[in-house]
């Protein structure tokens, strides 16, 4: 997303707006960002836009392919397994226009939340864990709503010393900067939809981060990333 050295600065910025040490694992959806009940709400509408992807789930990249930094949470642990991702909004910005199109109610779902950075479709193979690790950035939010569960052995997510298991319907907000994993002994795949959205914070850390969003397409890892993108065009 940025620099090292810049996403320190940022976080440090935002450190005691979002708690310190304090804050929480997950957050009430209801009252921290009512609008992306606009998801809980047109669940089987987001499920059938995302079944056809699912029959070409072999020409979704794996994450690692959009972003290398990430090969270590996906390209590592069980590499014959895979995480895929179809991004729907990577950053503020555009060029995602065509999965977007295989989308277009999901997509214009989006539009209705404010704040949102990225928003992608999150395809884990069954017995791909996700290892433990921290989020980059203080500067989200996370949300899920679990489309695709395995009832057998359904995936389980840990944030900090929280656990959570995936079931249908469902939809959880948490903070990704603390460290967090996925435990998975399902054989068959589990698909959520994310949609990552600016932290709320007091207005000058707000001002910042809705900044530091914005200039982050520019970064050469960003860069990278659409580029990648581009060649994983849909059929």
């Amino acid at each position: 997303m940025a620099s090292a050295r810049l996403l320190r600065a940022m976080n440090a910025l935002y450190y005691r707006d979002a708690g310190g040490e304090k804050r929480p694992a997950f957050f009430d959806i209801d009252k921290t960002y009512p609008s992306l009940r606009v998801f809980d709400r047109n669940l089987s509408v987001i499920q059938e836009e995302l079944e056809p992807l699912l029959g070409e789930r072999q020409a979704i990249p794996r994450y690692h392919e959009v972003a290398k930094q990430e090969t270590y949470i996906s390209g590592t642990f069980v590499p014959e397994k895979s995480w895929r991702v179809f991004m729907l909004r990577w950053l503020p910005g555009g060029g995602l226009e065509a999965n977007m199109a295989k989308c277009p109610r999901t997509s214009a779902m989006l539009d209705q939340v404010p704040g949102v950075i990225q928003a992608f479709f999150s395809i884990l193979d069954g017995g791909k864990p996700i290892p433990a690790h921290d989020g980059p950035y203080l500067g989200y939010l996370r949300y899920h709503i679990a489309l695709k569960v395995p009832a057998e052995n359904p995936p389980t997510i840990r944030i900090k010393d929280q656990l959570h298991t995936w079931q249908v319907g469902q939809s959880i907000l948490f903070d990704d900067s603390w460290n967090h994993e996925v435990m998975n002994e399902a054989r068959d795949i589990r698909v959520v939809l994310i949609v990552d959205v600016m932290r709320p914070m007091r207005w000058r850390a707000h001002a910042v981060n809705w900044l530091v969003t914005r200039l982050s397409k520019f970064d050469p890892s960003s860069r990278a990333a659409r580029k990648n993108l581009a060649g994983f065009q849909p059929h």
